[in-house]
């Protein structure tokens, strides 16, 4: 993979994590907490996309609107999912097996979608990447069972891949630049959640008393983790990229001993190494 897309995605994966870690200590909000940092990223991005736009020389074209129509509401069934999974699962649980599934099905569809050909070594990495996920996640042991965490990780990991795909697509058959992309999915998002907020108006205020610096932290680091693997898309194939993002499991894992004082820290760390074999293949 060219080195300016694995340094993308570990800055991505850094983000990544940092922002699950404080959606994870708002777990019970669900939906208003989506649409309060929505909102607040809104209020940050949108401006600054425009003038990038101006300063570009780039008019938005009619194709624009139908990439960003797609990808936010596939955005917006993302987070009500991990949202709704935070509330009754572990980080641990949930985190991993959304991570997990969702590349390892980007890889699947992206080879008879888009016609990608991974090398034979890419593939054997993605498939350890997944297989250290599943260590993370305790496969096989009591800490992962059917439960409702469970479900909604795996309901998630689905989503993951369908909005991997299609902004795959749109920033590059379709050539939106990745920041409009971006801020106009963040966009539609809002719109999407507005009528729903508008009946929670006394929830909103008191969350936003209490969590305003959770907001924040994700209204900027979920922005900033996924601009920087839409820009990775462009310059590596999304079945390499996707599950090079993987690296967010290890941090998000170690996040979840080390803050939230979560079980398991050996089994956990057995898989981050197994992860990072999986990257590093990748890169090769």
């Amino acid at each position: 993979m060219h080195p300016t897309a694995i340094a993308l995605v570990v800055a991505a994966a850094l983000a990544h994590a940092g922002w699950n870690l404080c959606a994870k200590r708002v777990a019970g909000a669900g939906a208003a907490f989506v649409w309060l940092f929505t909102a607040v990223s809104a209020a940050i991005f949108v401006p600054l996309a425009v003038v990038g736009l101006v300063v570009a020389g780039q008019a938005p074209e009619p194709v624009w609107l139908l990439a960003m129509a797609v990808s936010g509401v596939l955005e917006v069934g993302y987070f009500l999912l991990l949202q709704r999974g935070y509330a009754v699962g572990d980080l641990s649980v949930v985190y991993p097996l959304a991570r997990g599934s969702g590349p390892m099905l980007s890889v699947l569809a992206a080879i008879p979608l888009l016609g990608e050909r991974p090398g034979v070594l890419a593939l054997v990495g993605a498939g350890a990447v997944v297989a250290g996920v599943l260590v993370i996640g305790g496969l096989g042991s009591a800490a992962m069972t059917w439960s409702a965490g469970a479900l909604y990780g795996l309901a998630t990991g689905a989503v993951i891949a369908a909005y991997t795909l299609w902004d795959a697509r749109a920033v590059t058959a379709l050539a939106v630049p990745p920041a409009a992309l971006l801020i106009g999915s963040g966009l539609c998002q809002f719109v999407l959640l507005s009528p729903l907020a508008l009946t929670r108006r006394a929830q909103l205020g008191t969350l936003w008393r209490s969590h305003w610096r959770a907001v924040v932290m994700v209204a900027v680091l979920a922005q900033l983790a996924y601009l920087l693997v839409l820009f990775a898309l462009r310059l590596a194939p999304v079945s390499l990229v996707a599950p090079a993002r993987e690296l967010s499991i290890v941090f998000g894992s170690l996040a979840a001993w080390l803050v939230l004082g979560e079980p398991n820290p050996r089994r956990r760390l057995t898989g981050a190494v197994v992860v990072l074999a999986g990257v590093a293949a990748i890169a090769i």
